[in-house]
């Protein structure tokens, strides 16, 4: 009898001492798991996999700037067929290649971040190749980074689209503050000459535009503006601060 309450009170123990360590494993699991849950959607946004909600101009009440000019006559305006152009660059999703091209144009499913821009630039109807080109030929010395040209790669180089845009292009505020200013279809040059990408008309929960460029990553549209260092800002504008020839795309 007296063996059989013993094991009794051992068994209600036990069964104490289990519930408890259940209970203190709760006690960490349940926190940790919590904490993850709002943690590992954060992380994914970041790496690109998932998206926070995007904002367009409206939602701040900005006016939507559109140029007056249609170079290539297919009813949209330039600044929308730029923007237009490199995010279809964008959602081409294109291995970044860096290699020279003996044709100058490498296929539309390699490229680098200034492809993003004679893209962008061919589906307004522009040849940015010929234009850069024959800049490079009439203003040899605005180029000092340039000993022999290269029409095959002198427009795929930062350097040389950031001399361009400062003589055929408006030149803008980089203020990031001033988010009206930012419209579809600027060009926007980072870090001396590092980097250059296409300006969204997708904007984040401040009203910063996301930026559509090829540096290797999963989205090649990201809100990346207000981290950025930025070192130019452009608006390509055919009808006033074009000063070279304007040459067409030709297939």
């Amino acid at each position: 009898m007296h063996s059989l309450k013993r094991t009794g009170i051992l068994g209600v123990n036990r069964k104490l001492l289990l519930g408890r360590k259940k209970k203190s494993k709760l006690k960490i699991v349940l926190p940790a798991a919590l904490a993850a849950a709002c943690i590992v959607p954060l992380i994914l946004i970041q790496c690109g996999i998932l998206r926070g909600r995007v904002y367009t101009a409206e939602d701040f009440n900005i006016t939507t700037i559109c140029s007056a000019v249609d170079f290539n006559e297919n009813g949209i305006d330039d600044y929308t067929d730029i923007l237009l152009g490199a995010r279809k660059d964008a959602e081409n999703h294109p291995e970044y290649d860096d290699r020279y091209w003996d044709t100058g144009f490498p296929p539309d499913d390699i490229g680098v971040c200034t492809d993003v821009i004679w893209r962008a630039f061919r589906n307004a109807g522009y040849d940015l190749r010929k234009m850069v080109d024959i800049d490079i030929e009439q203003r040899p010395e605005a180029y000092p980074n340039i000993s022999v040209r290269d029409s095959n790669i002198d427009f795929r180089r930062v350097t040389n689209l950031r001399i361009f845009f400062d003589e055929h292009a408006e030149s803008l505020a980089p203020d990031t503050d001033k988010i009206d200013q930012w419209q579809p279809g600027d060009i926007v040059v980072f870090k001396n000459d590092v980097h250059i990408g296409i300006v969204s008309d997708k904007r984040n929960k401040d009203g910063l535009p996301y930026i559509i460029h090829n540096g290797g990553q999963r989205n090649r549209e990201e809100d990346i503006l207000g981290n950025a260092e930025i070192t130019g800002h452009y608006r390509f504008d055919a009808s006033s601060t074009v000063s070279g020839p304007l040459i067409p795309w030709q297939e």
